[in-house]
């Protein structure tokens, strides 16, 4: 009796009720999370008696994404509890591995047959349909994807006759935007009259991305009549998207008249892929509307001389909309071409549409003379540098850049001649030597665009920039050149100088490993096998994603005993700092302390108060379901870094992004954290790490204006912000700046 009361008191210990997990044991599954490592220590947690665990080491093995876990990510399809079974279908789809493609599609099938309780029955229902997208998107050419989309239609299908939950209607929506399924735009149409507006606007967003062609009439009457803000705005897009040429005067009103910005710029974005003439004249009076609105509203000192006007997101839309809509005719709008329509206008507001990557390329396509007319003679005059701010480079470079793409009998024979006074300008700007490294990608992707004579020789010399990311761009544009003698060996020489001199970012790495595999793999296979002995896990993974290029394999059999043998001795996982190395680049950087601290958290304990050039706003983040996340956030803000930057990124009705020192989308801490993709959906406001790839987020985060599906379990979100921050959100432009973040909790 004594030893059984022993036994039941050391299993309360350690396994306590559910929903807990021992921090011991959370830690040992950080830590494989960290190493993206899967082996027998959390197979074994799989199999733990305390459900919350194999919860939590599912979860793991999702984020981890080695195939081998698909038979025991499986088997826990059939768990007792359904918080595993859940977690279990979401971990499948996580993996992506079309191995698991037969055991989802069954246990779909028994999900219409079971007789579950209805809560039960769809949360595992939607996330086993979610998992079904991720994987048939993932291996799109196996015979077995096609299966899943079937399955993801019947799914649609058995919705509508017998629903089991809204969230179960929009996971498979979404599935279906992913598989991409033949003949599912009917199921999906169905869904436009669900009562609940999620399920109506994710529908919207699911067949405007399959670009289908069956809803417009729906799509019209819900833009003109719904309530909904987000359903309008959607349907607005899709009715872009099927090119709806009945739709334009419809689109016109919501344009200019809709109460809520997502909606406008939905409108004016479908009327850019439209291009009718009656748009772009309305559009251009809704332009000079706003401009004379920010006016008004400067004389009555109601915002500061230096703070942006809101307004200027959307004007860019409409620059962005009439470049489209009056490419190649005459006479251009004013607004796109015409400075001095904003003589009386706040200094605020001319800076940031005239001097704009937007108008720059709006006056390329509808007239070049409106772009080139006397540049050339203005670059010879200025002593170099010609601008103090290296985006007007960039914002000049990117019109430049479309010139080269125009078709002469649109624009008739001055077109050749802006065509080489805009190469002429390039080469000046990259012969200078002092063109600031932030806007060498831009003038050298557009210089390439003309394909001059003396291109090898200029990207070869990029390719030994100080700059990291000047050298990243370089490779890129080399491997897009017809293949020439010297090439690989150009692209070995600079790999290994990166590796060798690379120590806060691996883009430039990364991004030639990348060039020598599109050049010739084969030619450069011993660099290959060099990258294998990176101390970056990032810079590896990518070398033994290489290794299995049939090409290279058919020249070099070995390489696949290479790979074998380095997988063996772990370089397939990620490594603990070593100071040593000189880099924090692709390794583990938190110790078990860390890991406590992370863990300790709770949602709702810790948030970060933003104060910007427009009010403040306040994250609230979810350790619970990102804790790295948050934490790296937090040692960030805590330092001071996020204070003063200049956000990089507006997309108006996507999202605000920030967090980059560069400016221009590039910069990162010196680090990178790996990914925490969870279950919290990305709705309006939700806070997420921006990527370059699996595993790469550092300090860049990003907030969404709207729901966006698409990027559900796809990047980690790990905080939100109130519909009242959100307010100030939506005001942000790009260019606003970050005054300062405080944390406030612990």
């Amino acid at each position: 009796m004594k030893n059984a009361l022993l036994i039941f008191l050391l299993l309360l210990f350690v396994y306590p009720a559910f929903g807990q997990v021992p921090v011991a044991t959370h830690v040992q599954i950080l830590k494989a999370e960290d190493a993206r490592r899967y082996d027998k220590v959390l197979e074994d947690l799989l199999k733990s008696p305390n459900a919350a665990i194999r919860v939590r080491a599912a979860l793991a093995a999702g984020r981890i994404g080695d195939k081998a876990a698909v038979p025991a990510l499986v088997r826990l399809l059939n768990d007792s509890s359904e918080k595993v079974r859940e977690m279990a279908a979401f971990a499948l789809g996580e993996v992506e591995s079309i191995d698991a493609a037969d055991a989802i599609r069954i246990a779909l099938g028994e999900t219409a047959s079971a007789q579950l309780p209805g809560a039960e029955k769809a949360n595992v229902r939607g996330r086993l349909v979610e998992a079904a997208g991720k994987i048939a998107a993932a291996n799109a050419q196996d015979t077995k994807a096609k299966e899943l989309g079937e399955t993801i239609k019947f799914i649609l299908a058995s919705e509508k006759e017998k629903p089991t939950s809204t969230e179960t209607a929009r996971l498979a929506l979404t599935a279906a935007l992913r598989a991409r399924p033949a003949g599912a735009e009917e199921n999906i149409r169905f869904f436009l009259s669900h009562s609940d507006p999620g399920v109506v606007s994710d529908a919207l967003n699911t067949l405007a991305r399959l670009r289908a062609k069956n809803a417009n009439r729906d799509a019209r009457d819900l833009l003109e009549t719904n309530t909904h803000a987000v359903v309008r705005a959607n349907a607005a897009r899709l009715l872009g998207a099927a090119e709806d040429k009945e739709a334009v005067d419809l689109l016109i009103k919501a344009a200019t008249s809709d109460q809520d910005s997502r909606v406008r710029v939905s409108a004016i974005r479908s009327l850019a892929t439209l291009k009718d003439d009656r748009a772009a004249v309305a559009l251009e009076a809704y332009q000079d509307s706003l401009v004379e609105k920010v006016s008004a509203r400067e004389k009555k000192g109601r915002a500061g001389s230096n703070v942006q006007p809101p307004e200027v997101s959307e004007i860019l839309e409409i620059t962005t909309a009439i470049g489209n809509i009056l490419a190649g005719k005459k006479p251009a709008p004013r607004v796109t071409t015409n400075p001095r329509l904003y003589e009386e206008a706040p200094a605020n507001l001319i800076g940031p549409i005239v001097q704009s990557a937007e108008t720059s390329i709006a006056r390329a396509k509808i007239d070049p003379d409106l772009l080139m007319l006397g540049l050339l003679d203005r670059v010879k005059t200025a002593p170099p540098p010609m601008f103090r701010n290296w985006r007007s480079y960039s914002n000049l470079a990117q019109g430049m850049a479309v010139l080269a793409g125009l078709k002469k009998e649109a624009y008739g024979d001055s077109l050749e001649r802006n065509r080489r006074e805009a190469e002429e300008i390039l080469r000046l700007w990259l012969s200078e030597g002092r063109l600031p490294p932030n806007a060498v990608p831009d003038v050298l992707t557009a210089y390439a665009a003309f394909k001059p004579e003396d291109l090898q020789e200029t990207l070869a010399e990029y390719l030994s920039s100080s700059d990291v990311f000047v050298r990243a761009a370089t490779a890129g544009l080399i491997a897009d050149q017809p293949k020439t003698r010297g090439m690989s060996a150009l692209l070995e020489k600079a790999f290994l100088s990166a590796l060798s001199t690379d120590k806060h970012d691996n883009d430039a790495q990364l991004a030639t490993l990348d060039a020598m595999a599109k050049v010739d793999s084969s030619a450069s296979v011993d660099t290959i096998y060099k990258a294998l002995d990176s101390p970056d896990y990032l810079v590896r993974k990518r070398a033994f994603g290489l290794l299995v290029d049939p090409k290279l394999l058919a020249a070099y059999p070995g390489a696949a005993n290479v790979a074998r043998d380095a997988r063996a001795r772990h370089k397939d996982q990620v490594w603990q700092y070593d100071a040593k190395t000189g880099t924090k680049l692709g390794q583990m950087l938190s110790k078990d302390a860390d890991y406590r601290r992370a863990l300790s958290r709770k949602n709702g304990s810790v948030r970060a108060v933003f104060t910007t050039q427009k009010g403040s706003f306040t994250i609230e983040f979810l350790p619970e379901d990102a804790p790295l996340t948050v934490d790296n956030f937090v040692k960030l803000a805590r330092a001071g870094y996020f204070n003063g930057l200049e956000v990089h990124r507006v997309v108006p009705n996507f999202v605000m992004q920030d967090g980059d020192p560069r400016g221009d989308g590039n910069g990162g801490p010196g680090w990178s954290i790996r990914c925490e993709v969870n279950m919290v959906p990305y709705e309006r406001g939700a806070v997420g790490m921006a990527l370059s790839g699996k595993d790469t987020g550092g300090s860049q985060w990003f907030v969404t204006h709207s729901p966006q599906p698409h990027l559900d379990g796809g990047y980690t979100v790990f905080g939100r912000v109130n519909e009242t921050g959100m307010k100030v959100v939506d005001r942000i432009v790009r260019g606003d700046k970050i005054v300062s973040v405080r944390i406030v909790g612990r």
